[in-house]
């Protein structure tokens, strides 16, 4: 359970605009670093198509429905990406194992492969920002994206937080 907050805390508009603009040029640097990942693979693919590899190494056994809400992607546009995954070989499909009409993914050693090419780019890219930050700023940062992260954090109808 967490802390209620500090009512010392009142962050007024231009702080607020000031850690929104951070965010939105941290996004963009990493998505650069995703682009560069997605241009030397050579494979033609997304960011989408990476991040629903990303996010199924991370939650195997993903199924459309939870890779849309997991990504904000409309379920079309989800199934869509698999899709593509598994045409370039990167994702098999499979049953669920409690309910045979869920369709669910997995990556395939070379969705595994495609995924952690493009990943590493961002891990060493995240490791300098967490070591400039110190162990105190590695722990803050995780509670403040977890917090804007809200309900992504965890899977639908489970309990506890994901990994």
């Amino acid at each position: 359970m967490s802390a209620p907050p500090d009512p010392r805390l009142i962050l007024h508009e231009d702080e607020l605009d000031a850690g929104l603009e951070l965010l939105l040029l941290a996004e963009a640097s990493l998505w650069a670093g995703v682009d560069a990942g997605l241009e030397a693979d050579g494979l033609g693919l997304g960011r989408s198509h990476w991040r629903a590899a990303f996010l199924l190494r991370r939650r195997p056994g993903v199924g459309v429905q939870e890779l849309a809400h997991l990504t904000s992607l409309s379920k079309q546009a989800a199934s869509r990406i698999l899709a593509d995954l598994a045409a370039k070989g990167l994702v098999e499909k499979g049953q669920g194992e409690l309910d045979g009409r869920r369709r669910v993914a997995a990556l395939t050693p070379a969705g595994e492969a495609f995924e952690s090419a493009v990943s590493e780019r961002l891990r060493s890219h995240v490791a300098r920002a967490y070591r400039a930050a110190g162990l105190d700023g590695v722990a803050g940062a995780r509670r403040i994206l977890a917090a804007l992260a809200g309900g992504r954090t965890r899977s639908p109808g489970a309990s506890g937080v994901a990994r």
